[in-house]
This record gives structure tokens, C-alpha cells and sequence, in this order.
């Protein structure tokens, strides 16, 4: 079959510096297009697509014909808006996190996806990546025996309050950012929901620069932290009655280390690494094979609803920090 031809809506940084080149190296897909009102902006990305055509608007660029997906990495509070624009007009369709600022939203979604006969996906790169695939093969083969507990930590530190994740209006904050992760993540591994949520959160300009979040998922306590203030880390921890379970590296693969996997049984524990795999592309490349092979894709929209109202049973449950 043919590649897919994708076109990119606006020269987000993030797209500049890892969705397109890994949309452009990607097998099964060709990055063939770019919405921006800057032509400027553009110049980065015609390193990895020298033949990059240049639309002056996200619709112009929507109306394209020889364009067949798109990636959406817009603020948070515009993603529905314009993954169903794009549904509408045909195209499949890859959003950034979190594709919906509340869980009903993604009814929406799901509804005009059935309809356009179309795949719309959720941008979470992780579930593609093999050290999360032999987490969840870990877990359901017993190795850990029983799950007692789960534990986890995102963190970063963004005090530039002109950034959209500091900004209210924008659906910025650490839950939406990066608290998807942690939960999400979570879900993935174990095939559980979360259940007796609490929350503590500290507040800045209307936007949750810490989150303290506990949980049941199945039998196991789960306690997990958040922040867009506190210096660099991220880790989770999957803790049972036969062995101990460390995820380094989790979330940001090859950008912020390698990752790996450590799994401790007794006074032994062996260290699993994934030095050269890149998520970004590995997802790119499952949904290349998905959109033109009607291949399963590990993150339908269906998951990520579940993660979207796991998100918002935070925010109901958040008290003041």
C-alpha cells in the first residue's frame, strides 16, 4: 500500500523537535505538510521533509487532498475542536495529550471517528514502546506475585509563566501535562481502573504546578506525585509480594536517559535496556500500519477516555496543598 501522507496543524515546538522527524522517518509514512501563518517556522522542518508544502491556515490545510492523516499538537484547549475538523474532512487524525479536556468530550470523539470511518488516536507514546509492552507481560505473568503497591513520580520545572502549561485559559498544569502519564501508565501496565481517588494540589494562577495522587488500582495502593516546578525526575515503581519492579526512564526514552527495567526478586535483580528505541517513532510507525492496514492500535480512544476520567475524578477530589 501506499504510504500515508501526513500534514502537520502549526509548528509547535514539540513537533519541530520529535513528531515530525519521527513522523518523517518513520516506515509506512510520508511527512508531507505544514500549517503555519509564519513561513519562517517552517524552515526547521524542511531539514527532515525538504519537500514540505506550506499552508497559511489549518483549514487550507485540512482541505488538502493528497493529505491523509494529521498530527494535532495545539494547546490542550483547541485539541477536540480541530481533531474533529479534521475527522470531518476525512483525515485520521494523531493528537497530543491530553486530547480532551474532560472525559465526555471523548464521546464526541469516539462518534465522529465510527462516522468518518477514520482512526483518531491519542498521542501516548509509551504503550508502543517495548519496555512498557514487558512491564505489562511482567505483571500479568506473575513475576512480582501479588501487587501490593504502585508508585511514581513526574516532574520538571517550567517557571516561564508565558508557557501554556502555565496558563489557565490554555488547559495548562502537571495533571493534564504529565498526570496522564502517571495514571495512564498505570492503567496499561496493570489493566486495572483507579478507584477511592484523593488528591492534594498546589495552585498557582489557576494552574496545578504540584499534585500529590493516591489510589487503589485492583489490591494495590498507588501513590503517585506531579509537578511542572521541582527539578527533573520520573520513575515508577511496581512493588509485590515475590519482587520489586523499577521503571527508569518511563516517559521521556533517549531525551531524558535510557530506559530501562530492574526487577528484584530476593537478593537478585536483573536490569532489562532499551538503549536505542525511539517511542515517538515506534508510534508513528503502529499508526502508519493501523490507518492503512486497519491493524489494532494499542491506544484507542477507548483507553484514553478511561485515562481522561481518571484525570477528572483528580480534579473532583483535589484539596488545597
Amino acid at each position: 500500500m501506499t504510504d500515508l501522507r501526513w500534514g502537520i496543524l502549526g509548528a509547535a515546538k514539540f513537533a519541530r523537535e520529535h513528531m515530525g522527524p519521527a513522523i518523517a522517518m518513520a516506515p509506512g509514512g510520508q511527512l508531507c505538510a505544514l500549517a503555519t501563518s509564519a513561513p519562517e517556522k517552517a524552515v526547521p522542518f524542511q531539514v527532515f521533509a525538504p519537500a514540505l508544502r506550506i499552508h497559511d491556515s489549518y483549514d487550507a490545510l485540512l482541505a488538502d487532498p493528497e493529505i491523509d492523516a494529521v498530527y494535532v499538537p495545539l494547546p490542550n484547549s483547541l485539541h477536540v475542536e480541530w481533531a474533529l475538523k479534521a475527522m470531518a474532512a476525512g483525515k485520521h487524525v494523531l493528537c497530543e495529550k491530553p486530547m480532551a479536556m474532560q472525559a465526555s468530550e471523548f464521546d464526541q470523539l469516539i462518534a465522529a471517528r465510527d462516522a468518518a470511518g477514520v482512526l483518531a488516536a491519542e498521542a501516548f507514546m509509551i504503550v508502543h514502546h517495548p519496555q512498557w509492552q514487558r512491564v505489562r507481560q511482567l505483571l500479568a505473568e506473575g513475576a512480582l506475585g501479588e501487587l501490593w503497591r504502585i508508585d511514581g513520580a513526574f516532574s520538571f520545572s517550567n517557571p516561564d509563566m508565558a508557557n501554556i502549561r502555565n496558563q489557565a485559559g490554555t488547559g495548562g498544569g502537571g495533571i493534564r501535562d504529565i498526570g496522564v502519564y502517571v495514571l495512564g501508565a498505570a492503567r496499561f501496565a496493570t489493566g486495572e481502573e483507579p478507584s477511592e481517588i484523593e488528591a492534594r494540589v498546589r495552585w498557582e494562577n489557576g494552574v496545578d504546578t504540584y499534585a500529590r495522587m493516591t489510589a487503589r488500582f485492583g489490591g494495590a495502593d498507588y501513590s503517585v506525585f506531579t509537578s511542572i516546578r521541582m527539578s527533573p525526575r520520573q520513575e515508577m515503581v511496581f512493588h509485590g509480594t515475590e519482587g520489586v519492579l523499577r521503571v527508569t526512564v518511563p516517559f521521556n526514552a533517549r531525551v531524558f536517559g535510557e530506559a530501562q527495567l530492574h526487577l528484584s526478586r530476593g537478593m537478585t535483580t536483573t536490569v532489562e535496556r532499551f538503549p536505542a528505541e525511539m517511542h515517538y517513532e515506534l508510534q508513528a510507525a503502529a499508526f502508519n500500519l493501523a490507518a492503512r492496514e486497519g491493524t489494532p492500535y494499542a491506544c484507542p480512544l477507548e483507553f484514553s477516555k478511561g485515562t481522561q476520567v481518571a484525570m477528572d475524578a483528580v480534579f473532583a477530589a483535589a484539596r488545597d496543598l
